[in-house]
């Protein structure tokens, strides 16, 4: 895990390449991609869970 010096040399790495005008904007799409992905992983395991719940429900039924 990179540590707080290593952050701050990023950091200004970033303001001197983009500026500060651009980097607002750049956290912003960075901040809606992470949610997108997060919701999108957030369904497929949504998804295993329903599969797993079916399994049982079958299962229950072919014992009785």
């Amino acid at each position: 895990m990179p540590g707080p010096m290593s952050i701050i040399i990023i950091g200004v790495v970033a303001l001197l390449v983009f500026g500060p005008k651009k980097l607002p904007e750049l956290g912003k799409a960075f901040g809606s991609s992470l949610r997108e992905f997060k919701n999108a992983t957030k369904g497929l395991v949504d998804d295993d869970d329903d599969k797993v719940e079916l399994k049982k429900k079958d299962e229950q039924k072919e014992i009785r």
